[in-house]
C-alpha cells in the first residue's frame, strides 16, 4: 500500500515539475469581453431558432386537420364494455357494419352487418327498452356465464 501512495505522488507532483522550464514566460491569453455585439448576435440567433420551433410547431397543428384518403367512411357507431378490458364495439365501414370483440391482446370479428341487415344509427336509442344489438350481446353474456 505504501508504494502505491508513493507512486501516486512522483506520477502526479514530482514528474511534473522536473519537465517544468524556470525562467519561461508563457504568454497569456487576453481575456476578451463580451460586448453589446456579441449579445445582439446571441439574441439574433436566438430569436431565429425560436421562430423555426414556432413555425414548426404551427405547422404540425395546420397539418394534423388532414385526414389520410378513405378514413372519413369508417367510424365507431356504438360500444359496449363487457368488463374491465373487454368491450364491443359496432363499426361502420362504407356499407358494412362490424362488431368487433375488443379484448387487451385481440380484437376479433364477431359479426358483419350488410345491406337491410345493418343497425340504423340515426336513431336515438331507446331507454325503456333494449335495442337489438344490446339485446344479441346480452343474451350472449348469459349464455357465456351460464356455462
Amino acid at each position: 500500500m505504501p508504494e502505491k501512495i508513493i507512486v501516486a505522488w512522483l506520477m502526479f507532483w514530482w514528474f511534473p515539475a522536473c519537465f517544468a522550464v524556470p525562467g519561461v514566460d508563457v504568454p497569456k491569453q487576453t481575456v476578451r469581453t463580451i460586448s453589446s455585439g456579441d449579445m445582439l448576435h446571441w439574441g439574433v440567433g436566438l430569436l431565429i431558432v425560436l421562430g423555426i420551433f414556432f413555425f414548426c410547431v404551427w405547422g404540425v397543428r395546420k397539418l394534423s386537420g388532414i385526414t389520410a384518403c378513405g378514413t372519413e367512411k369508417m367510424r365507431v357507431v356504438g360500444g359496449l364494455s363487457l368488463g374491465m378490458r373487454e368491450k364491443v364495439i359496432l363499426l361502420q365501414v362504407g356499407k358494412k357494419q362490424l362488431i368487433l370483440g375488443v379484448t387487451p391482446g385481440r380484437i376479433d370479428a364477431l359479426h358483419v352487418l350488410e345491406g337491410e341487415d345493418c343497425l340504423n344509427s340515426n336513431e336515438p336509442p331507446s331507454i325503456d327498452k333494449d335495442s337489438g344489438f344490446s339485446a344479441i350481446v346480452k343474451q350472449v353474456m348469459k349464455g357465456r356465464s351460464d356455462a
